[in-house]
């Protein structure tokens, strides 16, 4: 224990910063980015409000965010939030604590079609696996009252949103929709939970794992769902180990895409055949046993995912290795004297 303590101790980025240094830093930008993403949103609402209302009547603003005619809005407003939330930090941490090289947020060539394959496919049985786990949320809510009619609170404008976001109505909304809505926000939310707060608290705590569920629980809490934080926290968990086995951002931020993409495509294919988005009709209940045969398919793909990642991994190791050697000889032999 004293040993992994004084290795937590040594570690420190390429500019010198130490992980409890670089953690401070990420949610002092966590909160300087929540409130650039407020202001944002704000000053694009602003513009459809009708004339004599305030951006202070919280009733007007809302009726304006829920109007459909106001949906392009809203979808620049959700992306660039994101933007101001999610990736302005991560970038802002990464460019302080290390330099302008986007190397220490997972970006690098060393990555093969079989890691991005196996990875969307990891992702879409992890949806399965999860998916009991969402009854069981539910009847464990359901016998504590307040926090039932909070979650059922926020599932409903959650709903009311995604039947907002979901009104496509053409091929070419579509198109802006796949990347508005599914790109952007996979490569800022990967950015933010793997390349920034992940990797910190790995080389922080060297404690892989640890690192992992914190990261994976704090990544379910940003997408306020009570009756979905476990499923939540189970994807955030298998992306987590996703970019542990292959240090590569790229892969995470592909099999995040391909996921969001195929959500956003059934909810355009419902509005293309029925001129409506029907929830309902996605919510496909999964039983136990398919969870668990999908939970052993994940540990079988997550093998085959570490053989074809192993070589590239080793690349990126010894990428990493140079780049501190040219900046701090001294940190790099303190390094590999520590392993």
């Amino acid at each position: 224990m004293l040993q992994n303590y004084k290795k937590a101790m040594e570690y420190k980025s390429i500019k010198g910063f130490t992980g409890l240094g670089q953690l401070g830093m990420l949610f002092l930008f966590l909160g300087l980015g929540f409130v650039l993403a407020a202001i944002v949103q704000l000053v694009i609402f602003a513009q459809a409000l009708p004339p004599g209302a305030s951006l202070m009547d919280s009733g007007a603003l809302m009726k304006v965010m829920n109007d459909p005619n106001n949906v392009s809005a809203v979808r620049l407003s959700q992306v660039l939030g994101t933007f101001c939330l999610m990736f302005i930090p991560a970038a802002l941490l990464s460019l302080i604590a290390n330099g302008r090289n986007p190397f220490w947020l997972g970006f690098n060539k060393y990555v093969n079609f079989r890691q991005i394959a196996l990875g969307f496919a990891i992702i879409f049985l992890a949806n399965i696996a999860a998916g009991p786990l969402e009854d069981l949320s539910k009847a464990i809510v359901a016998k504590l009252p307040a926090m039932d009619a909070l979650a059922k609170k926020l599932e409903d404008q959650y709903a009311e949103q995604v039947k907002l976001l979901g009104n496509l109505k053409s091929w070419g909304a579509f198109i802006v929709a796949i990347f508005i809505l599914a790109f952007f926000p996979a490569m800022f939310e990967e950015l933010l939970f793997r390349g920034a707060l992940q990797n910190i608290l790995e080389k922080w705590w060297k404690a892989p794992l640890a690192a992992i569920i914190v990261t994976s629980i704090i990544f379910s809490c940003i997408h306020m769902s009570i009756y979905l934080f476990l499923s939540r926290a189970i994807l955030g968990f298998v992306l987590g180990w996703m970019f542990y086995k292959s240090r590569n951002i790229w892969v995470n931020i592909i099999a995040h895409f391909l996921n969001n993409a195929l959500a956003l495509t059934f909810l355009f294919s419902e509005y293309m055949a029925k001129g409506k988005v029907n929830l309902d009709a996605g919510n496909i209940k999964v039983a136990w046993w398919a969870g668990l045969l999908a939970f052993l398919a994940i540990i079988f793909l997550f093998k085959l995912y570490d053989i074809f990642s192993a070589e590239n991994r080793l690349r990126i190791a010894a990428r990493e290795q140079a780049l501190i050697a040219e900046k701090s000889p001294f940190q790099s032999l303190a390094n590999n004297t520590s392993e």
